[in-house]
């Protein structure tokens, strides 16, 4: 039902390589997979609370910009969508999941690919025609993701300012926030941006591992990064992430499966002594 062409929807990365999302060619749009099957396999192998990672309809939405299949509309299309989108969440939290995370990497390249913001826009808007099929409650249980595209150790999107990204991720209809931080080269003007578009019900969870960088940080810098984030973020609201993924198209081996496993032991290391540090500050802080 999918093709690769020429004229298919590419994110560029800053040393030269792509990757192309597919063409439509047979409707109706329907899943082959849902991702609640990786959490019923997951759930053979541990008792812990499961995060699922989705795509965005946003992102899916690029599959068939324009109406080619003759019988077949955009609009019906982005019907089609919507349905397919709703019902992977929906099977994912029916599967046991935690909580449900939507990887809206495509939302700072939109800027890259058109500046005005209008992509942007759109795309907000039809993830939260999705989102907005959820009750508030169920609402707690998802959130989204967001980066610069990290692949084979460089971005597709690392220059488009972050600020002008952030204003718009927090219209999403979802309460839990996944950001990347560590990374970025002025965290303090993000968590300034943070602080004035987050609102109370929401829950940040801030970057402080570099899954591109080989070097593994230490339990310590960790820390320090949760400290000074909690100077902008209430802590009841705060907690820990990656970046992005250590291998987000499957096939990136630029770090080894060891390398990412320290480096997730050393977030939750950290995590735990920022949360020491805040107890005898009599203060409360949960990973």
């Amino acid at each position: 039902y999918y093709t690769f062409s020429t004229d298919c929807f590419s994110l560029k990365f800053t040393d030269g390589h792509q990757r192309l999302l597919p063409r439509l060619i047979k409707a109706p749009f329907r899943y082959a997979v849902y991702a609640h099957t990786y959490i019923d396999n997951a759930k053979q192998i541990t008792q812990l609370p499961i995060k699922q990672a989705v795509i965005t309809a946003s992102a899916l939405s690029m599959v068939y910009p324009k109406a080619t299949i003759r019988g077949y509309s955009h609009e019906q299309f982005l019907d089609d969508l919507t349905n397919e989108c709703e019902k992977d969440i929906r099977l994912c939290l029916e599967s046991g999941a935690h909580c449900v995370q939507l990887d809206f990497t495509e939302a700072r390249f939109a800027l890259k690919v058109d500046p005005s913001g209008q992509l942007l826009r759109d795309f907000v808007q039809l993830n939260n025609q999705v989102l907005d099929r959820f009750a508030f409650r169920e609402q707690h249980r998802l959130g989204v993701h967001i980066c610069s595209g990290d692949d084979g150790d460089c971005c597709s999107s690392y220059e488009i300012n972050y600020l002008d990204i952030l204003p718009s991720l927090f219209q999403l209809h979802v309460v839990n926030f996944y950001l990347r931080i560590a990374s970025e080269p002025n965290r303090q003007r993000v968590f300034e941006c943070i602080r004035d578009h987050m609102q109370p019900w929401h829950r940040i969870f801030i970057g402080v591992i570099n899954p591109v960088d080989p070097r593994v940080e230490t339990g310590e810098e960790v820390c320090e990064r949760i400290m000074e984030a909690l100077q902008y973020i209430p802590v009841e609201q705060l907690g820990t992430t990656d970046d992005c993924g250590f291998s987000p198209f499957d096939d990136d081996q630029s770090i080894s499966r060891q390398i990412a496993f320290d480096k997730i032991r050393a977030r939750i290391d950290g995590t735990r002594l920022a949360e020491e540090r805040l107890m005898l500050q009599g203060r409360k802080f949960t990973q």
